[in-house]
């Protein structure tokens, strides 16, 4: 992953869980532990089972190849 998209990510990532943390009065997580929650979903079988990427580069590159559309997916377990 690149470094823009890593920074974006964990940008977006922290953002989200800040919204939601000090929606439910819950503290806010820790980058580190936004960080290891997303790579434990990188290693999940679903991810693995398929040719996915949390790159928005590479992702922008194979849509441009294939003339397909990007599916963006968050998953809402990063913060909980």
């Amino acid at each position: 992953m690149s470094n823009r998209s890593t920074t974006t990510l964990a940008a977006l990532l922290l953002l989200l869980g800040a919204s939601q943390a000090m929606a439910q009065g819950r503290p806010q997580p820790t980058q580190e532990e936004l960080a290891a929650k997303r790579d434990a979903q990188f290693e999940a079988p679903w991810f693995k089972a398929n040719d996915w990427t949390a790159d928005y580069d590479i992702a922008r590159q194979r849509a441009k190849e294939t003339g397909k559309l990007i599916l963006a997916y968050f998953l809402p377990s990063y913060f909980n």
